[in-house]
């Protein structure tokens, strides 16, 4: 893989919130605190922008940082810290009147239309587009861990395209941050005087509107204050997979292949006599399968003994639960509202012939068994999340096509590209841009080893559509 072409830093400026607010503390819900600490999620969102760069820094920024303040006035958390204080004391998001968030400008001499397109391209340039607020950066006072909540980071490829990333702290959840990048990218196309989205839609941070009855706080912050005691070490030594040749691609899944895998899903399904088969799937459910078991024939295809083929394979999603507790919840609730949901195979099972419809059939049951009680075993979130990597693998699924985030225009028009840097146990999810009612599916894969999933992803597509 070639090196990363040269990145030119051109500004850093720290972004303060229109209004200016007393010191405040935002108290992190049950629901948080499974994904409290250094977590953070990295998206990237790609525009055509046909102008040099002395042009950005002198039309676009300004409104960018102008927008940018107007909006954090909105959403104050986002310029904030996650402060996360030693035992017995809960994690809360704090913020203060010097309180901004970081944008950094650069310039890079990459392939735009590589780095925007589906074809596999080299993680670690891709890395280099998302601002660097990560565990090296966070810093302990007094036993006292502080996470920032938000960067950003816009980089220009002169004369060819834009990328405006955003890597987050978990303490908000995807659609939080869904909320935030529309409300900005509204107020910036505006030039600043429109908040029409604002208006109709604030954020809502009353934590009271989440209830727990089932008394799974006490839970959450126990394993919370067992997890805690490992950062030092996480923080002091992180190994991530930029170290390897690794690459990032997007595989989409248009209507009707979804439509074909549904159709020999549910036919396979029926033809073993299994009277309790679904009279439908979701493309959720069988694109997951789909990729999940094209995912282990491809990795393990060369592993033969019995040692190996009985190993644990996991599957792992999150589901947004606003409306899904049997009360009102605002579509706008800030943090997190999610539950997390597990699917297990033998990885024989998934190898074989019959792999896409087993995965589908755990799948599918993962998601009823979640529409019917949304936090079933949730106080066994984290002991399963532990052993999905001492006895077995794992892949887990970022974002969601829910999230529509091909809807953030700034005033560039849609983006070309939506991308999720995240690391080789994980798919990335999101609405496809150029297929209606499709699905993009991003992928991390060994630069050796794309061909050959591709190969069978689309071998196993041909077959569903026989």
């Amino acid at each position: 893989m070639a090196v990363p072409r040269a990145h030119k830093l051109v500004e850093k400026s720290e972004v303060a919130p229109a209004t200016t607010r007393t010191t405040s503390s935002l108290p992190l819900s049950f629901l948080d605190l499974p994904l409290a600490g250094p977590i953070y999620v990295r998206r990237q969102f790609f525009y055509h922008f046909a102008h040099p760069t002395h042009h950005f820094c002198q039309t676009t920024l300004p409104t960018l940082k102008h927008s940018l303040s107007l909006t954090l006035s909105h959403f104050f958390p986002l310029a904030g810290n996650l402060l996360c204080p030693s035992p017995p004391h809960k994690p809360f998001i704090r913020n203060t009147n010097d309180d901004t968030v970081t944008l950094t400008v650069i310039e890079s001499e990459a392939d735009f239309k590589l780095l925007s397109s589906n074809h596999p391209k080299s993680l670690k340039e891709l890395d280099h587009l998302v601002p660097e607020l990560s565990f090296s950066f966070s810093t302990m006072h007094d036993d006292t861990f502080i996470f920032p909540i938000m960067a950003l980071q816009a980089t220009v490829f002169p004369n060819h395209g834009l990328c405006i990333a955003i890597t987050y702290c978990h303490a908000i959840d995807g659609k939080s941050c869904s909320h935030f990048m529309k409300s900005w990218s509204s107020i910036c196309r505006s030039g600043g005087v429109d908040f029409t989205l604002l208006e109709k839609s604030p954020p809502c941070f009353d934590r009271e509107v989440l209830k727990d009855p089932r008394g799974l706080e006490a839970i959450f912050l126990r394993q919370y204050f067992e997890e805690r005691t490992t950062w030092k070490g996480k923080l002091g030594g992180r190994k991530d997979d930029s170290d390897e040749d690794f690459v990032k691609a997007t595989i989409v899944f248009g209507k009707d292949d979804t439509e074909g895998l549904k159709r020999w899903a549910l036919t396979q399904w029926k033809k073993n006599n299994e009277f309790n088969s679904p009279q439908n799937l979701s493309k959720f459910v069988v694109t997951c399968a789909f990729v999940w078991a094209s995912l282990v024939k491809t990795r393990c295809r060369n592993y033969d003994d019995e040692e190996e083929d009985v190993k644990e394979e996991y599957f792992r999603f999150a589901a947004d639960c606003r409306d899904r507790l049997g009360y009102p919840i605002p579509e706008t609730y800030f943090g997190n509202c999610l539950t997390l949901c597990y699917a297990i195979l033998k990885r024989k099972d998934l190898k074989g012939e019959s792999g896409f419809v087993n995965a589908a059939k755990v799948i599918e049951k993962s998601v009823s068994d979640m529409k019917i009680d949304p936090f079933k075993d949730a106080e066994h979130w984290r002991e399963l999340f532990l052993k999905m990597f001492v006895l077995g693998s794992a892949l887990l699924v970022t974002g969601s096509p829910k999230l529509t985030v091909y809807e953030t225009d700034f005033g560039f028009g849609r983006p070309t590209k939506v991308e999720m840097v995240h690391p080789f146990n994980c798919m990335s999810l999101a609405e496809s841009e150029d297929e209606e009612g499709g699905l993009e599916v991003g992928l991390v894969c060994r630069s050796t080893e794309f061909e050959d999933l591709n190969s069978v992803i689309q071998q196993g597509l041909k077959t569903s559509k026989s």
